[in-house]
């Protein structure tokens, strides 16, 4: 194969990734703060130094709130559903015939991800659930979300999962959370 042909190779791969990369719309919305954050006394600022971390951390909090609400406030409360070798699971609980699975947001667009949503939406269907995904942030990434329902899930996002919540537990997350802004300040937060 000539240099000519393998860079010609290599320049469309980079033409793919780019047209990939312009059709990715990031929402001005993800500067925003959340009820979440700002129990913790998070910035954008503090959060940007670590996106990882903090997306990671304020998720598992998201997902340990919302189960424990529901486990002390709904009727038909279960613990997930396993899958596979038992390490994986589709969804973090169940009410019913209800699965859920809570995302704190949804950044990712790589195809593992995407294929992961759409396999356990269709798994869970196969069981007799239904799947519902209750997202805490609004600026999450429309490929991921468009995944989410393609597999059968109901996607809800920002009010709309209060709302949910509110309904299933007669609980009132979204005030209770904005009555604990600040509360809970890490005292060793560097920004360094």
């Amino acid at each position: 194969m000539s240099s000519k042909s393998i860079e010609n190779s290599l320049e469309s791969i980079l033409e793919d990734y780019k047209r990939s990369f312009n059709n990715k719309i990031f929402s001005d919305n993800s500067s925003d703060e959340d009820d979440l954050m700002l129990v913790f006394g998070l910035t954008q600022e503090i959060k940007s130094q670590n996106k990882q971390f903090w997306g990671r951390e304020l998720g598992h909090c998201w997902e340990k709130i919302i189960t424990t609400l529901c486990r002390q406030k709904c009727e038909n409360f279960g613990d997930r559903i396993k899958y596979g070798s038992g390490r994986k699971h589709l969804c973090d609980f169940v009410i019913g015939d209800v699965a859920v699975d809570t995302k704190y947001r949804i950044g990712s667009g790589d195809q593992g991800t995407l294929d992961k949503f759409e396999l356990y939406g269709s798994k869970l269907r196969e069981k007799g659930y239904r799947p519902f995904m209750l997202i805490l942030r609004k600026d999450n990434l429309s490929q991921a979300i468009n995944a989410c329902q393609r597999g059968g899930w109901t996607v809800k996002t920002d009010n709309e999962t209060y709302e949910y919540i509110s309904g299933i537990t007669s609980f009132d997350l979204k005030s209770w959370l904005k009555a604990k802004r600040n509360c809970y300040n890490p005292n060793d937060i560097r920004t360094t």
